[in-house]
């Protein structure tokens, strides 16, 4: 089942180039709301996970945790989260998105995703579909996972 070097060469120099042009293409959507790229990442690992602690905030985001504090902190300056006391713990505090937090995240997502829609118009229906598909086993099996 595996391929063979150049093919697995192929696929990873189609990959990074891929990711590097829609980084770009996110940054320029980014540009014009009040947020980085770092907390626009942030952002989207609370709002899939839910509430995080600054410890579990920094592992998804791979920053050190006195890094991601200054992250937080700025973005809860911009009211884009908050800081809340866990009422069974009070010694944990939890970062919350508030709501301007969340209609940023959903407008850059929503501006990425009509990019991606104009990229793949002359597209095939049952391309695209393969695509998903393919791309949904690429993760899991980056992942690990076995369903």
């Amino acid at each position: 089942m595996i391929n063979s070097t150049s093919q697995i060469a192929e696929v990873e120099k189609e990959l990074r180039y891929i990711a590097g042009i829609i980084k770009q293409s996110g940054r320029e959507i980014l540009n014009h709301y009040p947020i980085t790229a770092p907390q626009f990442v942030a952002l989207q690992w609370l709002l899939e996970k839910g509430d995080m602690t600054i410890g579990e905030l920094s592992s998804h985001i791979h920053l050190a945790c006195s890094t991601t504090t200054d992250l937080v902190d700025r973005m809860e300056k911009n009211e884009l989260v908050e800081r809340i006391r866990d009422p069974k713990d009070r010694r944990i505090v939890r970062i919350d998105v508030l709501d301007k937090g969340k209609q940023i995240i959903h407008e850059v997502i929503e501006k990425r995703q009509h990019y991606l829609e104009g990229v793949l118009k002359t597209v095939p229906e049952e391309d695209v579909e393969t695509l998903n598909r393919l791309l949904q086993v690429l993760h899991k099996n980056m992942l690990g996972t076995d369903d």
